[in-house]
């Protein structure tokens, strides 16, 4: 298949689950109480994260263990901008480097916080994707727990465990919505180029590749950054929904959570990162609805703490034993439409 041909089926595939996210975001809006409004957003911001993770483990194959903490860069970055410098001086009244005395607009915070996020991400890729695929890993999850330890223990300026308030709230469904969609074409786009195909291609036969002339490190490093970017926007839309972070949700189980997504779906396409998201998010709710011990057919089930991480494990270990590829395995959804 030609490069352009790819990229043609790229589009349309894109343009496919551009549709299906807009059409469960209006559901949500028409009929959703403001409960599932968070709960549909909060899939959404998840989605954010498990493209994020597609872009560089699909396409290198290479397993990324420091996602959640490139989110919790993201989130603070764009919290310490935009928050009014009244609430810093309560919030943060010992910041070093005068990061209480301004305040700067959401969109030029969400601009200064990509810009840090992607330039960390750089710095550290240089070291990562210069590694075996199991070092790699390690390596990421260094990452995340020097990232975590700096949240905790630097509550001068990110509060640790402590909430950081003030955020103002500027994001709905609707801008998850238009910015998901944004981010599923970037990712179609990116594996569907020259760069994505080549990537793939270094991952199935790294030798070969290199021996053909493809710069192996090079292009895991672009995918990284990339993925760090869209990781970075997903901490953005996190913290401007909330209006309130902490460093709790950037560490294990996040990383626990989006990871499993990603397996479920399929990690080698964008489709089973989309599937992956919201199979998982909305059936948790299930999950944690029975661990309340609920009535069902006039049985009155014990309560059941934890079972959402059981769940969670489940899903790794059975995905993982009978389709290590995930529902979607190598198929993006146009492959399903347009042969049928």
């Amino acid at each position: 298949m030609t490069l352009a041909r790819h990229q043609k089926r790229g589009l349309i595939g894109a343009a496919l689950l551009s549709l299906i996210l807009i059409a469960i975001g209006v559901l949500a809006a028409w009929f959703g109480s403001r409960y599932q409004l968070r709960l549909v957003y909060g899939a959404y911001v998840n989605l954010l994260v498990v493209l994020g993770l597609q872009v560089f483990m699909g396409n290198a194959r290479v397993t990324n263990l420091s996602h959640s903490a490139f989110m919790g860069i993201g989130a603070y970055a764009a919290a310490i901008c935009v928050t009014p410098a009244a609430t810093k001086a309560i919030s943060l009244p010992d910041a070093p480097w005068g990061l209480a005395a301004f305040t700067l607009d959401p969109l030029t915070s969400a601009i200064i916080a990509i810009v840090i996020t992607a330039a960390i991400a750089a710095l550290v890729g240089l070291f990562i994707v210069r590694m075996t695929a199991i070092g790699a890993t390690i390596a990421s999850l260094a990452v995340l727990v020097i990232i975590h330890s700096i949240f905790l223990f630097r509550t001068d300026i990110f509060k640790g465990n402590q909430a950081f308030f003030g955020i103002p709230q500027v994001f709905s469904l609707t801008s998850i919505v238009v910015l998901s969609v944004v981010v599923v074409l970037i990712a179609r786009g990116f594996r569907e180029s020259h760069w994505g195909i080549q990537l793939r291609a270094s991952a199935d036969d790294e030798t070969g590749a290199a021996a053909m002339g493809v710069n192996v490190v090079r292009l895991r490093l672009v995918a990284w950054v990339l993925s760090g970017i869209i990781l970075a926007l997903a901490g953005i839309a996190y913290a401007y929904y909330l209006g309130t972070i902490s460093a709790r949700p950037f560490y294990f189980n996040h990383v626990f959570l989006t990871l499993a997504m990603l397996i479920l779906g399929g990690m080698r396409t964008v489709t089973g990162a989309v599937l992956g998201t919201f199979l998982i998010s909305f059936g948790l709710e299930v999950v944690r609805w029975l661990e309340t011990g609920p009535v069902v057919a006039g049985v009155d089930l014990p309560e059941a703490l934890g079972l959402s991480g059981v769940v969670l494990g489940l899903v790794i270990v059975l995905t993982m034993t009978l389709r290590p590829q995930g529902v979607m395995g190598d198929r993006e959804i146009e492959d399903i439409i347009l042969r049928r």
